[in-house]
């Protein structure tokens, strides 16, 4: 389905923007605390274990087209947000417990949570085999859940996902997981893209 003129138009002129000010920084500076590299005039970050091109020139994706809008909204976030130094990853915490994370938790969990417990419940085995196309760990920490996976989002923020299966009492239960840190690298509508790019390929693989 295409884009709405007018919603297309919207996303081009926020797009513009962001290379606009891409162009007023030193992106290229900020590689080794973003965990990227740079070649020529371009800074390479991985999302999801795919890599991507930025520079003032646009954005692009590992096929060498433009990027998709969300993706490209949060590497501009990323870039532009960069802290002065690489932030202490911090303990494991769930979005709603981000200070700025209130307006959007319902959309979050509706979007993130809710949504893989209602496609894998009962499939778990097909959850697993999503979780290994994304190049995702299995984290072994004794956590009473059935499932515990490391995805590398950025390279400086993981995202955990843990995952119980419904069984005769109860339903699943999936909990998605941020380092305490996450808020230090992008603003929280990033960082819930971030959470709803991971339900979503989850379902696509």
């Amino acid at each position: 389905m295409k884009e709405k003129p007018e919603k297309a138009a919207v996303f081009e002129e926020t797009y513009r923007d962001y290379l606009k000010q891409l162009a007023d920084i030193d992106y290229l500076s900020r590689a080794d605390i973003l965990g990227g590299r740079t070649s020529g005039s371009e800074l390479i970050i991985n999302f999801y274990g795919k890599e991507y091109r930025v520079s003032a020139r646009g954005i692009t994706d590992p096929g060498g087209q433009k990027a998709n809008f969300a993706i490209c909204v949060v590497l501009c976030k990323y870039i532009l947000g960069c802290p002065g130094k690489v932030m202490q990853d911090g303990t494991w915490v769930t979005y709603r417990e981000f200070k700025d994370a209130g307006p959007l938790i319902g959309y979050f969990n509706a979007n993130t949570n809710k949504t893989i417990e209602s496609t894998f419940s009962g499939r778990m085995d097909l959850l697993t085999r999503a979780s290994q196309r994304l190049a995702a760990t299995p984290v072994e920490d004794d956590a009473a859940y059935d499932l515990s996976l490391m995805f590398k989002a950025l390279p400086r923020i993981p995202v955990m996902l843990r995952f119980n299966d419904s069984d005769a009492e109860f339903p699943a239960q999936c909990a998605i997981l941020f380092r305490q840190s996450a808020e230090q690298y992008l603003d929280m509508e990033s960082l819930a893209i971030v959470g709803t790019f991971l339900a979503g390929n989850l379902i696509k693989c």
